[in-house]
């Protein structure tokens, strides 16, 4: 039996904060995980501020800052194993994603890994993304390989997190495609009500949906798209936004609508029975609202899981990743990202 005991940081594009997880995985046939502790070491406004600005640094700049944020990683995850006395064997990290644009064959998270192995004295496998964009694919989502794997008790994973995504079995192939953004639209609009996010959802409860918004929204070129396909921070800034921008309503009718198009949205790409059932994690689970939405519109039984994996999902599977990559096995699904072929992705960095 296959037994490791690894660490996934997770760092997303809603920029909350570095979510750390320690697990246990074996192998008896199937993989099995086991959550040992869990916490998010949110970022300061200096660090928040930086990762925002990261695109915009010069290539001098942005490398002094794939180094710091590297060294960064590794002293949160000396922090985080304080008092753990278990042998850890690997960190899965997935670094934080400053530009994806795989069209270009462009995809860039930063977190040395030679920062993180040296600091914490672990082995560390990052940069899972460049093999997969390198091979034609949009080196996204990567999760996909954890939701065949270790939950496939569920027909659909929804992850309600920066971007919405969703992966699924379909004739005996795993599919998986970012589907609109989520979290990154709605704290950008909560911000501007002097909030990080909107709490359970109750600025949007206070608002009314804005049919011509929604439509314009709707009619966005991305969603006529087939998969595989996936969205970044750029398309967001370009596309997004400034149709968000340019609506006269009020902040509460903007996240109501964004609510209602993200539900919208989510029930074109649910397309079940009755008897499938629905996994729903990401920080968008606890949004009363959003969640209240996709209900009204979706036949699937949707099932919100406890904190650890509603929050740390995402860090699971990244140390998963770790996991296959270290035993040279796929964690990279050409079906999902449209790659010319699976790899076994990210590279190792030995303490």
């Amino acid at each position: 039996m296959l037994s490791y005991t690894a660490i996934g940081i997770m760092s997303g594009t809603s920029l909350d904060g570095l979510d750390i997880v320690l697990c246990e995985f074996t192998y008896n046939k199937q993989w099995n995980f086991n959550i040992l502790k869990s916490e998010t070491f949110e970022y300061s406004k200096e660090w928040n501020k930086t990762l925002s600005n990261a695109p915009n640094l010069d290539g001098y700049n942005l490398f002094k800052l794939h180094k710091t944020y590297g060294q960064l990683i590794g002293e949160k995850a000396n922090l985080f194993l304080q008092n753990i006395n278990t042998k850890i064997d690997l960190i899965g990290s997935h670094g934080h994603t400053i530009f994806h644009q795989p069209e270009k064959k462009l995809t860039l998270q930063i977190g040395d890994g030679f920062e993180i192995a040296s600091i914490t004295g672990l082995t560390t496998i990052s940069d899972f993304r460049s093999m997969d964009v390198a091979l034609g694919g949009q080196g996204a989502p990567l999760v996909p390989i954890g939701d065949k794997l270790l939950f496939s008790d569920y027909d659909y994973c929804l992850n309600l997190g920066g971007f919405a995504n969703i992966s699924f079995e379909d004739n005996n192939e795993r599919l998986a495609f970012d589907i609109c953004p989520a979290n990154i639209i709605l704290n950008f609009l909560a911000g501007k009500s002097g909030q990080n996010y909107d709490k359970n959802g109750a600025l949007g409860f206070l608002g009314k949906t804005n049919d011509e918004l929604l439509e314009r929204l709707n009619a966005l070129a991305y969603y006529h798209k087939k998969h595989p396909k996936s969205l970044g921070k750029e398309w967001l800034d370009k596309i997004f936004i400034p149709i968000i921008e340019s609506s006269k309503i009020s902040v509460n009718d903007k996240l109501r609508t964004i609510c209602e198009h993200i539900a919208q949205q989510i029930s074109i790409a649910i397309k079940s029975a009755d008897h499938s059932k629905t996994l729903i994690t990401g920080g968008g689970a606890y949004n009363k609202l959003l969640i209240h939405l996709i209900k009204q519109k979706v036949k699937s039984e949707l099932i919100i899981p406890d904190k650890n994996i509603i929050e740390f999902k995402e860090a699971l599977i990244f140390a998963f990743l770790g996991v296959l990559r270290l035993e040279n096995q796929i964690n990279c699904l050409a079906s999902v990202t449209g790659a010319n072929k699976d790899t076994s992705a990210g590279i190792i960095y030995q303490s």
